[in-house]
């Protein structure tokens, strides 16, 4: 009973052992792609991680934050403007300046009229 036994574990081992070596296979995995999309791929990178300036004109309620963006709009139109809702605030945001300093020589102009504005770079969101 035992050498029958002991006969059934090794063919069992010697087996698995085979089939480990035996049945083992190698594959390479070529991709063709257009190189088109490692350049999309790399300006997305790019524009995640680049910094963007804008100036905040005000904030308050959103009627007062509306009428302070119409103002905005007929007095320099060459920039953009976005309401924003941060609670419990709507606030007023200018621009997307990509250096510090074209967003301040922005804010000189913009403070003429606008006294409260400010510089910052907004929180960027983790979505994407």
């Amino acid at each position: 009973m035992k050498t029958k036994n002991l006969k059934i574990i090794t063919l069992f081992c010697l087996i698995v052992g085979l089939g480990k070596f035996g049945f083992a296979q190698d594959a390479t995995v070529t991709i063709d792609q257009d190189e088109d999309i490692a350049k999309l791929l790399d300006y997305k990178k790019d524009v995640k991680t680049a910094e963007v300036y804008k100036i905040q004109l005000d904030f308050g309620s959103r009627s007062e934050a509306m009428k302070l963006r119409e103002n905005f709009r007929n007095t320099f139109s060459q920039w953009p403007s976005e309401l924003v809702y941060e609670t419990p605030n709507y606030k007023v945001w200018v621009g997307n300046f990509s250096t510090r300093l074209e967003a301040d020589i922005a804010l000189l102009e913009i403070k003429k009229k606008f006294t409260k504005a400010m510089v910052f770079i907004p929180k960027k969101d983790d979505k994407n």
